[in-house]
């Protein structure tokens, strides 16, 4: 194996430059404002975590995750999500906290990738998580948080779409019997693959009247009038629960005064096993990949011991930067004080005294022989006033 050169970096890591960590912490700070709003609390958790643990607790798989042994022989992994470090601290140190509890983080994980496709191995989430309510209510609270919250990151134009886990479940099993090809048509629809699944509705040897339920289920995305219609493709049991379950929430939604923001997809598919209700994803224009994906996952609790349901969302910082032109902005343009070693006293007390007010300053000693510009030992002090791309070199 080749040795790697000396500016190359492990797959899927990058560098961040002043400028995008500047921007990043700025979004950081205007989500972490909304969500506090909110009652949420903020929590940190190690970014190791053992694999027997947390790592087989993870939303992730296994193939990737950065797995190490610790000095005991341990098998311990870089978190690869929050949501199951947080589950075990719910557990653990705040088993003494009743329930509902609001909790929110802003972290990086890690996520192991086969090869480079634009796609980060460490990436930065911003997320909540409400444990401890099942209401309907508790998966309306969490999606006018999304909206909330990309609305203050300077979003204007974007949508979550909503379905249920249990829906997708349900209509299959009425209609198709074996669980291969059920497997088949979530992996089509996780993929966006729709003509793969009408490929796969009309081969399989299915009754006319399934067929044709099946292939109206790609109908089912837009607006409230899309319950009715879900409603008449299932009959009762898991999938007429859904829509019951998607009915209750939009009217909760609307409460909220959100739903300009949101649109049904029944059938919506997350490429992760433990949610067991409401899912959504976020999209926002001229961005393929959802920047905030959640839902409600009720059975991850009970791994660490404490069964109760919950429900959340994460944000992906990186692409939320991607779409938003929110920038710090400096409340006075950064100074320069340049002065000779004979004023150097007067010079950084000036500079002091300056950052007292809020002002950037940076200082510059003019060495001997150097052209200072008409600077000598017995003139005043330069203040140089730079321009905010200058002040960032």
């Amino acid at each position: 194996m080749a040795k790697p050169l000396g500016f190359e970096k492990p797959l899927g890591m990058r560098d961040m430059l002043p400028e995008s960590l500047a921007k990043q912490r700025y979004l950081e700070a205007a989500l972490r404002g909304e969500i506090e709003k909110w009652g949420y609390l903020e929590i940190a958790t190690p970014s190791l975590e053992y694999y027997d643990t947390v790592g087989e607790a993870s939303l992730t798989t296994g193939e990737r995750m950065f797995k190490l042994l610790d000095k005991q022989g341990h098998t311990v992994v870089l978190r690869p999500d929050m949501t199951a470090p947080i589950a075990r601290v719910v557990s653990s140190l705040y088993k003494h906290v009743p329930f509902p509890i609001r909790l929110y983080y802003q972290a990086n994980v890690f996520r192991a990738q086969e090869k480079e496709a634009g796609r980060n191995a460490e990436f930065s989430q911003t997320g909540v998580e409400l444990i401890g309510d099942g209401s309907v209510d508790a998966d309306a609270e969490v999606i006018a948080l999304a909206v909330a919250c990309l609305q203050s990151a300077g979003l204007s134009s974007f949508k979550i779409a909503i379905g249920h886990a249990g829906f997708m479940d349900g209509l299959l099993e009425e209609i198709v019997p074996a669980q291969a090809d059920r497997e088949q048509f979530r992996q089509c629809l996780l993929e966006r693959d729709y003509v793969g699944y009408r490929q796969l509705v009309d081969s399989l040897p299915l009754p006319e009247a399934g067929r044709k339920r099946l292939h109206a289920l790609l109908r089912l995305r837009g607006g409230k009038e899309k319950i009715e219609q879900a409603r008449q493709l299932t009959v009762n049991g898991k999938a007429r629960q859904a829509v019951q379950t998607i009915q209750s929430l939009w009217e909760a939604l609307e409460a909220y005064e959100v739903t300009a923001h949101l649109l049904l997809d029944f059938n919506l598919v997350l490429n992760l096993h433990y949610y067991t209700g409401i899912v959504f994803e976020g999209y926002a224009a001229d961005l393929g990949s959802p920047l905030v994906g959640g839902g409600r996952y009720d059975h991850l609790l009970a791994r660490f011991g404490r069964p109760a349901p919950a429900t959340g969302f994460a944000i992906k910082m990186d692409r939320l930067m991607q779409v938003t032109n929110h920038r710090p902005q400096r409340q006075a343009p950064a100074l320069l004080i340049r002065y000779t070693e004979a004023n150097r006293r007067r010079a950084l007390r000036e500079a002091q005294r300056q950052r007292q007010l809020g002002r950037v300053v940076t200082t510059q000693l003019l060495a001997e022989g150097v052209d200072s510009g008409g600077l000598d030992a017995r003139s005043d002090l330069e203040v140089v006033e730079m321009r905010e791309e200058e002040a960032g070199r």
